[in-house]
């Protein structure tokens, strides 16, 4: 029979054989997840850029790029994606107006001068309001938001660039708020305490010192934030409405790029039409715009970085 040192000896060692088997398979597995991601990115370039190249051969680019009429439904079709992005950039100017500062004030207020039970009551609440389905956001937007738009200046019709533009700034102010208070909660409370034995007040200790040190971590929060806002569907197509147009004017109704996408892929698109190719080239240019922005946030966050 078998000592108890000896069983106890074959209990480590199949333990420990155990744990190595263990350590040789995490790394596999993780290399595969990761293998997964990589391909399914590549997947999507490769279909965008494929698709694209196919309405690029049917339609100028030079006029896709520089035209401002967005008309795919009469002849053959006029299509100038400005009319498209200047939709979406006025819904992103006015979502960026009303959530930045509101979402950075309370990002303040929650890192400099609320207690932890308040604290503990209101990063739950702004948690429901970013879980909220954004199909109620653009209903809320067209049912309440708007009659009271419409209340104040008769201007505005039914679908227009304010009303969506504010519930969806409402929408990403739990994003900028929480991004934010995170980033100022990891600035060193020494840096506080210095400030405020300087004779600085509170106010100036939040702006001069916690924003500055945390400005990167907020910086990357406002373009999450507005990467959001652009790639937002539901929103604008209940409350801006589906009319191209590239004019500045707020009151009239617009269609942004998610909108089209929304609008056509409802069933309007036959295969292998200029309509139908013209999904994946609008896709793209979302893309490139969503890439160019997460490059400044990046930028960003590496040049204003603060290690302590």
């Amino acid at each position: 029979m078998m000592s108890n040192n000896n069983i106890r000896e074959q209990i480590v060692k199949n333990t420990r054989n155990k744990s190595n088997m263990f350590e040789r398979i995490i790394p596999i597995i993780l290399l595969l997840i990761t293998f997964v991601s990589v391909v399914a990115t590549i997947g999507i370039l490769y279909t965008l850029i494929s698709q694209s190249f196919e309405f690029f051969s049917r339609v100028p680019i030079t006029d896709f790029l520089t035209s401002t009429t967005w008309q795919p439904y009469v002849g053959d079709g006029e299509w100038g994606i400005w009319a498209l992005i200047m939709g979406t950039m006025k819904i992103v100017v006015i979502a960026a107006i009303i959530a930045i500062p509101i979402g950075l004030g309370a990002a303040i207020y929650l890192s400099e001068y609320a207690t932890d039970r308040v604290r503990r009551i209101i990063k739950p609440i702004l948690e429901i309001l970013a879980g909220i389905p954004t199909v109620v956001y653009g209903f809320f937007a067209i049912n309440f938001v708007n009659p009271i738009l419409q209340s104040i200046y008769d201007g505005f019709g039914l679908y227009n660039a304010v009303s969506a533009g504010l519930v969806v700034g409402i929408m990403i102010i739990p994003m900028i708020a929480s991004l934010s208070e995170d980033a100022m909660s990891s600035v060193p409370q020494a840096m506080r305490e210095g400030s405020l034995g300087m004779g600085a007040t509170r106010l100036e200790t939040a702006f001069r010192v916690v924003v500055p040190a945390a400005f990167s971590g907020i910086i990357a929060s406002f373009v999450l934030a507005i990467s959001r806002a652009i790639g937002e569907t539901m929103i604008v197509s209940i409350a801006a409405g589906s009319t191209p147009n590239a004019s500045f004017d707020v009151t009239e109704p617009l269609q942004t790029m998610t909108g089209f996408i929304v609008q056509i892929t409802s069933g309007d698109a036959a295969f292998g039409t200029n309509l139908y190719y013209s999904l994946f080239a609008v896709g793209m240019s979302l893309f490139v715009m969503t890439l160019i922005m997460n490059i400044i946030s990046a930028w960003l966050t590496k040049r204003f970085r603060e290690e302590y």
